[in-house]
């Protein structure tokens, strides 16, 4: 995934507030909530996307982020790593809001949500929406 200014200003939509590019990165302010997107940046031997959230009391960060969803009904950009068939999503919303899911395998998405215990469907169902970035579902646009 290449992060670019449109991605930017849709993000920034959703969250509502205007995205600031600085030195290459894309810095958000939500709150007492930054989010800050590297497009491209040295992750050991290789370069890829990296998607930092920094609040008062945490630092997440997803490596090597492959897609995004954001979602005007939720009020929320969805950030989605995959590899290897399992599936990490970091979430952050309007509000400043974040959440992190990682190492999810990517058949819980699609399966029957009622017969997976709570604590393993709540983030099914957060990054269900990711499935519109993979090979055999429609893209998003």
């Amino acid at each position: 995934m290449r992060f670019s200014k449109e991605d930017a200003k849709k993000v920034g939509k959703i969250l509502k507030t205007k995205p600031q590019k600085i030195k290459g990165i894309y810095r958000f302010k939500i709150k007492k909530t930054i989010l800050e997107i590297h497009p491209k940046i040295k992750l050991g031997e290789k370069f890829g996307t990296l998607v930092s959230v920094f609040t008062p009391y945490s630092h997440l960060q997803l490596h090597f982020c492959t897609g995004y969803i954001v979602s005007d009904l939720l009020g929320e950009a969805t950030f989605i790593g995959e590899y290897n068939g399992k599936v990490s999503g970091l979430i952050v919303d309007v509000n400043g809001g974040c959440s992190l899911y990682a190492n999810i395998d990517k058949k819980i998405l699609s399966s029957d949500f009622t017969k997976l215990e709570p604590e393993v469907m709540i983030p099914g169902i957060a990054l269900s929406l990711g499935e519109l970035l993979f090979g055999n579902k429609p893209k998003v646009k």
